[in-house]
């Protein structure tokens, strides 16, 4: 074998037994930033190295700083493990080395992210027209639409913001809610919107937008408007109310975005779509599969109901480029990327329209049971309802809460993190992962059992 066959031979064997202890590793990493740089630092060799002894370095020397995150007992954060055929797949998309960018320069990668996307579109309920820009994940999905937001509200009011910038523009109102995701506030940061402008609406007690206090905000203001809507809020999983809010923004001429980066997923159970009834009528709405679909990192999605709203704001120039009408760079801030939603076809494809809905309500099965095994344990309070794949829960005080959330990452059994919810401390289970099984969960629930009897 050459160099490249060796490199990839050990690579695929360290990744298999790294895959092989997950069912009895610590779930928490076991060294510290500290720690890996000591192992990894120090000055760069003035000598090379065989490429396949790099593979066993790295991975040999990395092992105590991972974390089991492709397991099932990984309930930190909203971060889901790696589907069989989505893993595969990424592989071949690195070996590809395909810039996908362009149609016409990577026909068969384009391709694949394009089915994908309509696949996504029909399982979402979403319009089948509009665009599906491939992104590196929730974040960039919420920057890229409300991206196309601004560039549309503004040419409402007369204003080329392509042509004329942000300098002496109509003011734009954006709209979010109380308990809105940290990423929207970011990306209207990148956007030229600051905190101060934001307008906030108060939500109820699992973090949904109250819609008369929508209203009332609505009604007092001009101008160019973007309000932004939340499918699952991180904490409780709670889903705002579509059926009334869109309406009522579009109402006052709104762009309605709806920031879905895990409960977008829920249209596609016929028993959770209600969480999401009325969503369709939004204007842009943003996704992570790597969350709720399980495809590796590097693959969120940003949907703009009418392409030519994400051209205005994205399409680029460059006599050098070539164009076929809508290509990926079209939707999207990149030029050159990898081919990051062919993983998504992969997993799509191998779990079918009943196997992501089979997926996603396995998902809410495992919070169910969790939440239903915790609140068995005395001095445990399940702090949400739980709607959806989060569950929220605290000790009797907040010392006891925060000393808990420690003891469970020492003892290794599962992760959970810790939250802070209407100022009091908890600790979240988000239920991501599709290799969470029935027994994953009452290990985890015995092992906080002991916890809290310790």
């Amino acid at each position: 074998m050459d160099d490249r066959e060796r490199a990839l031979d050990a690579a695929h064997r360290r990744a298999t037994e790294f895959l092989g202890t997950l069912d009895d590793r610590p779930v928490w990493p076991r060294a510290s930033l500290d720690d890996m740089m000591s192992v990894f630092g120090g000055p760069l060799p003035d000598e090379g190295a065989d490429p396949a002894e790099v593979i066993h370095g790295i991975a040999s020397q990395a092992d105590p700083g991972l974390v089991a995150i492709p397991g099932g007992r990984f309930f930190g954060f909203v971060i889901g493990a790696t589907h069989p055929a989505a893993l595969a797949a990424d592989w071949l998309v690195s070996a590809w080395d395909q810039n996908s960018g362009s149609s016409v320069l990577t026909p068969a990668t384009v391709a694949l992210e394009r089915v994908a996307g309509q696949w996504m579109l029909d399982l979402l309920g979403l319009p089948p027209t509009a665009s599906v820009g491939f992104v590196t994940g929730g974040q960039i999905a919420n920057f890229t639409c409300l991206g196309a937001a601004r560039t549309a509200v503004l040419a409402r009011a007369g204003w080329d913001l392509a042509e004329r910038g942000m300098r002496d523009a109509p003011r734009v109102r954006v709209v979010v809610g109380a308990d809105r995701h940290a990423s929207v506030d970011r990306a209207a940061r990148f956007l030229g919107f600051g905190r101060a402008e934001l307008v906030i609406i108060d939500s109820d007690d699992q973090g949904r937008m109250r819609p008369d206090a929508l209203a009332a905000a609505l009604a007092d203001g001009t101008g160019p408007l973007i309000v932004c809507l939340q499918a699952g809020e991180v904490h409780t999983g709670a889903f705002d109310d579509f059926r009334t809010l869109v309406p009522l923004a579009h109402e006052h001429d709104a762009w309605v975005h709806v920031d879905g980066a895990f409960g977008l997923w829920a249209a596609a159970s016929g028993s959770l779509s209600r969480l999401t009834a009325g969503m369709e009528a939004a204007d842009s709405w943003a996704t992570d599969a790597h969350k709720t679909l399980n495809v590796p990192y590097d693959c969120g999605m940003a949907i703009v109901r009418d392409p030519a709203d994400s051209i205005a704001a994205f399409r680029t120039g460059g006599d050098y480029l070539v164009y076929s009408g809508l290509d990926p760079w079209d939707v999207t801030p990149e030029l050159s990327r990898r081919a990051r939603g062919v993983p998504a076809w992969a997993a799509l494809r191998s779990l079918g329209r009943s196997g992501v809905e089979s997926l996603i309500d396995r998902l809410h099965a495992n919070a169910v049971a969790m939440a239903s095994g915790l609140s068995t344990i005395a001095g445990i309070e399940v702090l949400n309802d739980v709607d959806y794949t989060q569950v929220m829960f605290r000790a009797a005080t907040d010392e006891a809460t925060r000393a808990l959330g420690a003891e469970i990452l020492e003892e290794g059994t599962a992760v959970v993190t810790g939250a802070e919810w209407r100022g009091r401390a908890a600790l979240r289970c988000s239920m991501s992962s599709w290799a969470t099984t029935p027994g994953d969960i009452e290990r985890t629930i015995a092992a906080i059992r002991g916890l809290v009897a310790a």
